[in-house]
């Protein structure tokens, strides 16, 4: 992939690069719409991720070309004008980590050429967008000499997305991509950013990656239905309850005080905050003793809880998700992301690797009509330098 970044800038640029940075994406274990109700995430930063080969420039132009969009040509900027533009499309990621380093009184004053190729699906829910932001983070930091730290590029990657770019998401994305240890799972309290780095060793199984293809689009109507119900809930049991968010409760304490909700839907959305930010302790046990079956069983048990309590998973997800846990060679599956549309994940034995991916492939093509991508993804280090 290093040798094919190098011959697209040089390609497109007419001259070689000076150095060559690669941000990964990420997939999140467990903990599904924990982040917003103050609770515990376990993503991991993966393999699939988004390379970048760069040299300065002796003006101030900064010009970005992405062989995903080869459509759309070189996008260019000035760093006299950092200010978001719709017409300059994905090139506003980068824009925005430009911008909120300088207002933070970071110098940069040369402009750079940079081609960017990513491996990550769009639309697929494995983060690119925070996989670009962390890329020009750690690739900014290095070319001007930044005292800046990781945790500090991550909070302006989130600061990028919500700030800049309009979305209203936490800092889960930003966190694996900048923070990931290969072969580690990381625990993030989401309110606090207190982490704990755990090992991910899944020894006989590999991780799956299934895509729905179905882009996902997690309307803002819904997920903001979603935030609302869960805010509406944790209203009503502060009234007995002194909490700040349903991240605080265990579900002995829930059950013991469910009557306040009166409303069907405000349990089911609480319920699955609260045993969801569960299963993330007791998957860091689980992996901390290497009990893989345990593990399986905790995805399994998300994504019933994602469907019936939470209601965000979709015919697509489902069949997957189902397709996969009845497979002899899987431990567990469940949807990862948002939710409608996007990828699924499961656990699978190496050795039923080719017989998994045949059997998912054909049952969903027979059910949905179009075909998944299935992937094999391995845990990979933070952004980095190559």
């Amino acid at each position: 992939m290093e040798n094919e970044i190098q011959e697209i800038f040089a390609r497109i640029f007419g001259r070689p690069a000076q150095n060559i940075y690669f941000a990964p994406g990420r997939v999140n274990l467990i903990g599904e719409h924990t982040d917003y109700n103050g609770g515990n995430v376990f993503p991991v930063a993966i393999t699939l991720g988004t390379y970048a080969a760069v040299r300065k420039r002796e003006d101030r132009h900064v010009r970005l070309y992405s062989e995903s969009f080869p459509e759309k040509g070189i996008m260019e900027f000035t760093l006299d004008d950092l200010t978001y533009k719709k017409a300059d499309d994905w090139a506003n990621y980068p824009k925005g980590m430009f911008h909120f380093l300088k207002e933070a009184g970071f110098l940069i004053d040369q402009g750079l050429d940079m081609a960017i190729y990513g491996n990550i699906p769009n639309g697929a829910g494995l983060s690119s967008s925070a996989s670009i932001e962390l890329l020009t983070g750690v690739m900014l930091r290095d070319l001007f000499d930044l005292s800046i730290d990781t945790l500090d590029l991550v909070k302006l990657g989130q600061k990028t997305e919500n700030q800049f770019m309009g979305v209203n998401s936490g800092i889960m994305d930003q966190f694996a991509v900048g923070m990931g240890q290969a072969d580690h799972a990381l625990l993030l309290d989401t309110h606090t950013l207190d982490y704990e780095v755990v090992p991910a060793d899944f020894g006989d199984y590999v991780l799956a990656i299934m895509n729905t293809n179905k882009q996902r689009k997690l309307t803002g109507s819904q997920y903001n239905e979603r935030r609302h119900e869960c805010e509406q809930a944790l209203k009503k049991l502060q009234e007995k309850l002194t909490i700040h968010s349903l991240g605080e409760l265990d579900s002995e304490t829930f059950l013991a005080n469910v009557h306040l909700l009166e409303n069907e839907n405000l349990v089911k959305r609480a319920r699955h905050a609260i045993t969801e930010n569960e299963r993330t302790k007791k998957a860091k046990i689980a992996l901390q003793k290497g009990n893989l079956v345990e593990f399986g069983e905790l995805l399994n048990a998300s994504h019933a809880s994602l469907q019936k309590d939470y209601e965000v998973t979709g015919k697509e997800l489902d069949t997957l998700v189902y397709t996969a846990q009845q497979h002899p060679g899987a431990l567990g599956a469940r949807m990862t992301g948002a939710g409608f549309g996007g990828c699924a994940i499961a656990l699978v034995k190496k050795t039923a690797w080719d017989d998994f991916v045949q059997e998912v492939a054909q049952t969903y093509l027979e059910k949905i009509g179009y075909p998944t991508e299935i992937y094999q993804a391995n845990i990979d280090d933070g952004a980095r330098k190559l």
